[in-house]
């Protein structure tokens, strides 16, 4: 509590598609093992290195183990503030890392093997909260990003825009979005999926059903553990007072748009409004990171206000929360740019501290 702590980055590679496979595209991306990746093709020979290195044979048990994704639920539950984000091009593998399969419902539940970060983490955190034996109170909130617009996922009806205000005690916070109570595995999955199928989504030449907005699902986390009461003291009648302490976390998901060249999806129209929009604003996080990574000392002024993503990430980057970072990339040769572009933003996160 107080101290400088990184931002903890893993790589998840995904495998290559059959698509890629047919085409013959090379695999230029190479797990070397330690949380170290090489990148080898024509013109291009770098390694890079991260907290872990998830390769393609990597199971979402292992990426949810070895993310320390665990520890996160654990810190969340103890007061802090927590998020994780996946991040990276279109079709490599950020969303499936956070929920499992896309054809999943809840009259088709995805096969348990398969399930994402998400899931794993909602039942981690009702165990605890059960082995803990505290008086917790969980709700969930669930907005996308879509335009520049904030919408809320959860409230009935067609997703209308909620403004975005900032206070000295709260920092940026949605105003009116709704948070539904749950206690039960079922429930927050249900609310889960119930988002999910609300968000914008499109098919263009990269990905069948690509994200066209940044999701952020919140579980607010209550807790009030009251102990027993103590010994007889004078002045305080039969027993003494009953002591109690109060902690309120969060732990926050947010599956970002891909980041996606317009020549290469193809898109047009509403489509190629949409990947303007969500370039410009990963390109707004991607300045802040930057920034972020310099020296305290050497740091010029933070612009979160710059777009609507990082006025909801200002807290978890540069505040005081505690933030876990997937970059999800594709191994294959016609990807290459697009991999070595998100491989050197992470590793520029890497280099991000915060004081939780």
């Amino acid at each position: 509590e107080g101290r400088e702590t990184r931002l903890r980055v893993v790589l998840r590679v995904r495998p290559l598609t059959c698509t890629e496979t047919r085409r013959g595209d090379q695999q230029v991306v190479h797990s070397l093992g330690d949380g170290a990746v090489h990148v080898s093709a024509a013109r291009h020979d770098a390694t890079f290195g991260f907290s872990a290195v998830f390769d393609a044979g990597a199971s979402q048990e292992a990426v949810f183990e070895g993310s320390g994704m665990r520890q996160l639920v654990e810190l969340a539950m103890d007061g802090f503030s927590c998020t994780v984000f996946a991040f990276g091009q279109t079709g490599s593998g950020k969303t499936y890392t956070l929920m499992g399969p896309l054809a999943q419902s809840e009259t088709q539940p995805a096969s348990p093997a398969l399930l994402g970060l998400m899931q794993r983490s909602f039942t981690c955190l009702l165990e605890q909260s059960r082995s803990r034996g505290s008086d917790l109170a969980l709700s969930a909130s669930y907005l996308e990003i879509y335009n520049e617009q904030v919408r809320d996922l959860l409230s009935p009806g067609p997703p209308c825009a909620l403004p975005l205000r900032w206070s000295k005690t709260r920092g940026f916070y949605v105003e009116n979005q709704l948070s539904v109570e749950f206690e039960s595995l079922e429930a927050i999955v249900s609310l889960l999926l119930q988002g999910s199928q609300r968000r914008r989504t499109s098919a263009h030449a990269l990905n069948r059903h690509s994200s066209r907005s940044h999701a952020l699902l919140t579980i607010h986390i209550r807790s009030r553990a009251v102990s027993a009461h103590p010994a007889p003291q004078p002045g305080w009648g039969a027993q003494g007072p009953a002591s109690c302490s109060s902690k309120q976390g969060t732990l926050c998901f947010v599956d970002l748009a891909g980041s996606e060249r317009v020549k290469e999806t193809g898109s047009s129209g509403e489509l190629s409004v949409e990947a303007n929009s969500i370039n410009r604003s990963l390109l707004a996080l991607g300045h802040c990171i930057s920034l972020l990574a310099k020296s305290r000392g050497k740091r010029t002024h933070i612009p979160y206000r710059d777009s609507k993503l990082t006025r909801l990430l200002a807290r978890s980057l540069g505040g005081s929360g505690i933030t876990l970072m997937v970059a999800c990339i594709s191994p294959s040769s016609r990807c290459l740019s697009e991999t070595l572009s998100t491989l050197h933003y992470a590793s520029r996160a890497r280099r991000v501290t915060t004081r939780p």
